[in-house]
This record gives structure tokens, sequence and C-alpha cells, in this order.
């Protein structure tokens, strides 16, 4: 009897034992695959990455794709966040401004710049004369603002002409993240209907999460026919298109400085306290 007794604590310890290098065994290969892979920017120094696809929207807006360093990379950019740019104006002298990429962590291998190119802009120069091949000198992080899933109930946006590129950003993370249920709800305003930018990708979000986003355009100078605000944002406009003012909202803003200004004004007549507000 003592001898089965041994045989089966022996064989019981095997089994346990087993259990438990399947266990780490199991735990190693989810640490593995899950772990986050580094980014490829670096906050102190530049960077140079090459550009591997021009696709030009319209007179003054192409759409940019860089490749990173392998099909699996990733830029490393926190939701929200932006990057500096480097490169030389029409006299060849350096200049360097903040962008925002449209796309996310979670498309590899590559980061998307959509760029509108006015003509006296000294890096729109550098983007104008950009072409398939060149590369160009990115560092970063850069920003305030760093998101996290579920830190609000609802955001609203106020966006203008190129300030779409971080709502937009912040979007996409949001309605991609399946456990992330905050609302959004954004207000784009640009002169004419030729300068919005990534509408397409807009209404396919709003067509796609329709409860969870809603997107609202104005127009300084609105086609004949035109079903969305006509002129500037207003004090009502944000009212009837952006979340009342409460502790678990946010009302973020990116446009040119006339508009931000006038957006900071308003923001604070109808009663949203500065915690509640955030300019990109």
């Amino acid at each position: 009897m003592d001898a089965l007794q041994s045989h089966r604590v022996e064989m019981l310890s095997i089994a346990v034992a087993l259990v438990a290098i399947g266990a780490g065994t199991a735990y190693y290969f989810y640490v593995t695959r899950t772990k986050k892979p580094k980014g490829c920017l670096d906050p102190e120094n530049f960077k140079e990455f090459k550009l591997v696809k021009r696709i030009q929207l319209s007179h003054n807006v192409a759409k940019f794709t860089f490749a990173l360093p392998t099909p699996a990379s990733v830029l490393g950019l926190p939701i929200g966040q932006h990057m500096s740019c480097r490169g030389k104006d029409s006299l060849g002298e350096e200049v360097i401004k903040a962008y925002t990429p449209t796309t996310l962590d979670s498309d590899l291998g590559h980061f998307e710049l959509v760029i509108k190119m006015y003509p006296q802009g000294r890096m729109s120069h550098h983007f104008r004369e950009m072409r398939e091949g060149d590369y160009l000198a990115v560092k970063g992080p850069k920003g305030r603002f760093k998101y996290q899933p579920g830190q609000v109930r609802a955001f609203g946006m106020l966006a203008g002409g190129t300030g779409i590129t971080p709502m937009f950003q912040v979007a996409r993370a949001i309605l991609e993240n399946p456990i992330d249920t905050t609302n959004i709800r954004l207000i784009y305003a640009n002169v004419t209907f030729e300068d919005i930018l990534l509408k397409e990708e807009l209404d396919n979000l709003a067509a796609s999460f329709p409860d969870r986003i809603s997107v609202y355009y104005v127009l300084n100078k609105p086609p004949e026919e035109w079903n969305g605000g006509v002129g500037f944002v207003s004090k009502e406009i944000i009212q009837s298109n952006c979340p009342a003012p409460a502790s678990d909202i946010q009302i973020l803003r990116c446009g040119p400085p006339p508009m931000n200004k006038a957006m900071a004004a308003h923001l604070n007549d109808l009663g949203y306290a500065p915690k509640m507000q955030f300019q990109f």
C-alpha cells in the first residue's frame, strides 16, 4: 500500500510540474508576442524615412507614405501627439514644422502624412518638391496631449483646415478600439468644399460608427447645394453639435490662430471650464 501511495504522489508531482511548464511556456509566448515593439522615432535626433508613395488629392493637397525600416516596424507616436519634420524652403534654408500622421501604430511598416501645400509656406515648398525615393527627416514624439482609452465620456472636436489631422488620429484610435466607448462630436470648418481634407475617411467613420461619431461640416463659401453649416463656427453651432459642459467631457481644438482664439472665447462663454478644453 505504501508503494502504491508513493507512486501516486510521484505521478501527481510530475503532472503538477508539467502543468507549470505548460503555463510558463504559454505565458512566455504571450509576453513575447504581445510585447509592443519599440517605435522608430527618436525624441532627440532626426531620423530619415523614405517616401515610397505620393498621391495628389487635389491641386494643393497630397498624401505622402513613408516606409519604416521593416514591414513590422511601428512609428511609435502616442495618440494625439505630433512630430517635427525638417526640410528646406525655396531659399535653401532649413525649416522645421510639426505634423500629425493620419496613421496609427497599428498601421505597421509605414506612416502617412496628408499635407496641404500653401503657395508661400516654407515647409510646403519642401513637400511640393518631394518625389518618391526622397527622404524626410523626422523627430519626435512631441506634444502635451496623451490619450488614454475611456479618459472622458465624450469629446467635442473643433477643427479648421489642416487641424483635422490630430482629430482624425484620435478618432480612429477610439473607434478602432473595441473596449473604448468614448463618443465623438466633430465640427470641421473650411473655406470651400475642395478644402475639406480626409472627407471620405471621415464619412466612412461616421457611416461605420453612427452611434459613436458625428461630423458636422462648416464652409465659409459653400456650393449651391449644401446641407452643412455656413460661415464661421458660432456659439450656436457648438451648442448644437458638441457635448454640453460636464466634468467627464473635453473639447479639443486645432486650427488657424484666429479660429483657435475665437473658439476659446466661444467655449468660455458657453461655460466650458479651462480643464475641459485642450488646444493642439
